[in-house]
């Protein structure tokens, strides 16, 4: 029997003449005012015009696929669904259905889990299946063996660039995508997620002064989790940091909350201040992460 493997992630316009639609649908159907478009459109202009996430998803699947395709030749189809842009993940769940798959395991690129992300990943997925198929649904997979090794070696490869007599005035800011606060009265344990990944990873590092922060907040009315990333900045200099280690834990792969936020916005305020900052790559189709998610995959068949 060949398992079905519905990779999913947020998704990004194909090209500069997409972003309102996707704008659009990211609302919910309400377009954005044309100072919201404009703005939008301003930070993908400033990473190239478009955002590289669709390539980078594509490549993440392709290298799920073949390191699945190496455990069990055959044995899995492993296709993918966007949030907010086609292929939308119902289409892609109803051609498994259309296929006669009879198993199929959702994945979410993303490590950690929230009401407000992963899970209506899996919500809407789980329906469009129907109730004909089994579907496994993976939620958080942070912990997952090989993960947050992998996340502590490139935490190190960026220290490797500090001086060693600044070391003991470098932090590493460990960062992920912040929420709305109403997700707190659920007791959705996405912040604690957040916090313990960065512990652990500090911990395989050999990181002794680290720090949480949260990023990419929605220009919405409502209070988002804090503190924000670059406010952070400002405080550490204020403390007398001298060079910070971004490490945005909660995503995979390079797209305009990285390129942008972390690259261009955050680069900004620590150049203000006096910081030095330096990213830790990210993982794209790191041949030893996809092999983390196959296993993710796999374990979750078990």
């Amino acid at each position: 029997m060949t398992i079905g493997v519905l990779v999913m992630a947020y998704g990004t316009p194909s090209t500069p003449n997409d972003v309102e639609v996707y704008y659009t649908r990211i609302r919910h159907g309400r377009a954005p005012s044309p100072e919201q478009l404009a703005d939008l459109q301003r930070r993908y202009d400033a990473i190239g015009g478009t955002s590289p996430l669709a390539q980078r998803s594509a490549d993440q699947v392709s290298g799920i696929a073949a390191a699945l395709e190496r455990h069990r030749p055959g044995g899995f189809d492993v296709r993918f669904g966007a949030k907010y842009e086609p292929p939308l993940l119902e289409t892609t769940a109803e051609s498994f259905r259309a296929d006669g798959f009879d198993v199929v395991v959702g994945l979410a690129l993303a490590p950690h889990s929230s009401s407000m992300s992963t899970d209506q990943y899996m919500s809407r997925a789980r329906e469009s299946l129907g109730e004909e198929i089994k579907f496994i649904p993976i939620g958080a997979w942070w912990e997952f063996p090989g993960f947050l090794e992998i996340i502590a070696q490139r935490v190190n490869d960026a220290l490797a660039q500090i001086p060693d007599q600044r070391r003991d005035a470098t932090e590493v800011i460990f960062s992920a995508h912040s929420l709305p606060e109403k997700i707190l009265t659920t007791g959705d344990t996405y912040p604690e997620q957040l916090r313990e990944s960065a512990e652990r990873t500090a911990a395989l590092a050999g990181v002794d002064h680290w720090d949480v922060a949260w990023q990419s907040a929605g220009r919405t009315p409502d209070p988002w989790i804090g503190p924000d990333i670059l406010q952070v900045l400002r405080d550490k200099r204020a403390l007398g940091v001298t060079d910070v280690i971004s490490c945005p834990i909660g995503f995979v792969s390079d797209h305009l909350e990285v390129l942008f936020d972390i690259d261009i916005e955050a680069q900004g305020v620590a150049r203000d201040v006096g910081l030095n900052l330096i990213r830790t790559a990210s993982l794209n189709d790191d041949a030893a992460f996809m092999t983390v998610l196959a296993n993710v995959v796999i374990g979750s068949c078990s």
